[in-house]
């Protein structure tokens, strides 16, 4: 009798508790993003570090590309208005730096962008389709590698000019062949998955299965590589606007500044130390960013 009144207690209690709302893959992987440090902490840096490259040119009191001859070489200094100290033109370094920032930041991610969606698009279709179309697609990227990348793009930026959408193109044009690869890869494990093979069954045309049913299950790795490609581009920059191939004065961008800094660093240390730093720091943040995502979206860890 008490067994029975029991079983009845528990068997109520079981079907009045309210049921615990089922977690979204995305909001697991959104909690082990933050329960890395590391990641989250870069994450914070880099936001920090990219509102003050939009936002801080505009409330300062200088203009990046206004010479002042009485302020030449002036050290970092909290007495005055030029706290990062100026350049040998008397430009305030501070200033300088945020553009760059916004420079670089804006052709890391547009250039990015532009090789994400050309490598989504290129692998899919190659990894999809399969049999000589794959073959022909691959060896064109193949024998993309086998060029050397920096010195095309140093040809193409000197053929083409150095605008600011002339360098972005010219880095699109060899940066997007790592995503294409590695989405290829991920297509062909998933063309004959359950859900695509009922999607071919009912008649869905290959573009809308890529598109609509390969493309949206890569969007993890996707997004891995993407913070781990543009480190690249903006590193890329920087080294075409070091060899003075890239960003032109009056603009500017770390690149410029750190090319501007090695030529004084002697006398005028700063110059080359504060761009050099947010360089690399703005790199080390993108990396611990790309750590965190490709441990946070592993399925190893679900």
């Amino acid at each position: 009798m008490l067994t029975n009144k029991n079983d009845t207690l528990v068997s109520t209690l079981e079907t009045t508790r309210p049921a615990m709302p089922g977690r979204s893959p995305w909001s697991d992987a959104r909690r082990r993003f933050m329960r890395n440090k590391a990641a989250v902490a870069s994450f914070i840096v880099l936001a920090i570090i990219t509102l003050a490259c939009i936002f801080g040119p505009m409330v300062l009191p200088h203009e990046f590309d206004t010479a002042d001859w009485d302020a030449m070489k002036l050290p970092p200094s909290l007495k005055n208005m030029h706290w990062w100290g100026t350049d040998e033109s008397g430009r305030d370094l501070l200033v300088r730096c945020l553009i760059g920032g916004r420079i670089s930041l804006m052709v890391g991610l547009l250039a990015t962008l532009a090789s994400v969606a050309i490598g989504i698009a290129w692998g899919a279709t190659a990894g999809f389709i399969g049999g000589k179309t794959d073959a022909f697609m691959m060896r064109v990227v193949d024998m993309m590698y086998a060029i050397p990348y920096l010195l095309i793009a140093i040809l193409l930026v000197t053929l083409l000019g150095r605008e600011f959408y002339l360098v972005v193109l010219a880095i699109t044009a060899f940066s997007w062949m790592d995503m294409a690869r590695v989405v290829r890869g991920q297509t062909l494990s998933l063309r004959h998955r359950e859900f695509v093979e009922a999607a071919r069954a009912v008649g869905v045309p290959t573009r809308r299965i890529i598109f609509s049913h390969i493309v949206p299950n890569l969007l993890g790795i996707v997004a891995i590589y993407t913070t781990v490609t543009i480190p690249g581009v903006i590193l890329t920059e920087s080294v075409l606007s070091f060899l003075g191939l890239g960003i032109q004065e009056p603009m500017t961008s770390w690149g410029v500044l750190i090319e501007d800094g090695t030529s004084v660093m002697e006398g005028s240390p700063w110059l080359l130390l504060f761009p050099g730093a947010l360089l690399s720091v703005t790199l080390y943040c993108f990396n611990f960013i790309g750590d965190g995502l490709r441990d946070a979206l592993d399925p190893k860890e679900r």
